[in-house]
């Protein structure tokens, strides 16, 4: 590996208690830490991104989704089922239509964000 790119260590092995005692009473427990990990993992999709996008924009149907990127209905669903089981969409039945829509503001905040970083 590229020494640039390797992490430095430290040259000797001195443990600083005050700073673990801190971190180790505001590190979130291990089932919260998961639950977090799995979250970004659905964000790891680059098609569920672009459907979050288009959900950016407006509350939309299967059909809609399915023609904006240019995938089949069973794609788009599939997708659609990840997000919605991960609380990041919600959708509501118009007819025989279901409508799709971003959970709430934090969806959108996370996406912003996670752009503006990549921006940088």
């Amino acid at each position: 590996m590229d020494q640039n790119y390797a992490a430095e260590c430290c040259e000797t092995t001195e443990v600083h208690e005050e700073l673990l005692k801190k971190v180790r009473e505001t590190l979130p427990c291990e089932e919260h830490l998961y639950d977090l990990a799995e979250l970004f993992k659905v964000f790891g999709d680059s098609t569920r991104i672009r459907i979050l996008f288009v959900l950016f924009e407006a509350e939309v149907c299967v059909c809609d989704l399915a023609s904006a990127l240019n995938m089949t209905q069973s794609a788009i669903s599939h997708q659609l089922n990840i997000l919605k089981r991960s609380k990041l969409v919600k959708c509501r039945r118009e007819g025989k239509s279901i409508f799709y829509s971003l959970a709430d503001s934090h969806v959108r905040t996370i996406v912003s964000q996670g752009m503006e970083h990549i921006e940088e």
